[in-house]
């Protein structure tokens, strides 16, 4: 059966947070890959690569994917990020693979995701900006993504670990693939 991954993007999202991610669902184990934005606009990265979308971040529900990928933005951490927290929780409820990576954690801070499990994100400072942030004591303070149950945090310095740990939870089943994945994101190529 194929995999599926939505991705949500904001505005500004970070060009290089979903690459690794995105590349490998597609092309080394044949998943399928769309991305979801807020009322289904076109979405601009950091780098200005103009992103056209499948559908509506807002109406997404856990039926239309096997794993969430939340990709990072400076927009995350302003006043007025859009709120996913319903979009996460469903999916958390569904035991669907939830990945956060940058200043996406504070979206999973805000919707209570991060309160009881081992997480991280750019700094225990940032997420402590989100209200509702009450994970405190189970933030790591690591340079790689952490996976807790069906919930995958990382930094955006991350990108490559954050992909792994998101590939790793959505094909347990494929060794061969998974080692081959893992040895291309950490030969010298991409250091």
């Amino acid at each position: 059966m194929t995999k599926r991954l939505a991705v949500l993007l904001i505005d500004r999202f970070a060009d290089w947070e979903h690459g690794f991610l995105t590349a490998a669902i597609r092309d080394f184990f044949g998943g399928e890959v769309r991305f979801y934005t807020p009322g289904g606009a076109e979405m601009t990265s950091e780098g200005g690569m103009r992103i056209r979308a499948d559908g509506a971040m807002e109406q997404l529900t856990p039926a239309d994917f096997d794993a969430l990928a939340v990709i990072g933005s400076g927009v995350w951490m302003g006043a007025d990020p859009p709120d996913i927290s319903d979009v996460l929780r469903a999916a958390d409820m569904a035991e669907k693979f939830i990945g956060l990576i940058c200043g996406a954690t504070l979206a999973a801070a805000r919707a209570g995701l991060l309160d009881a499990r081992p997480h991280t994100g750019n700094s225990l400072d940032a997420l402590q900006k989100a209200t509702a942030y009450r994970g405190a004591d189970h933030y790591q303070d690591v340079r790689r993504a952490v996976r807790s149950g069906n919930v995958i945090t990382a930094s955006g310095a991350s990108p490559r670990s954050f992909a792994y740990e998101m590939v790793a939870a959505l094909y347990p089943d494929e060794p061969t693939n998974l080692g081959y994945f893992k040895q291309e994101l950490t030969s010298e190529r991409f250091v």
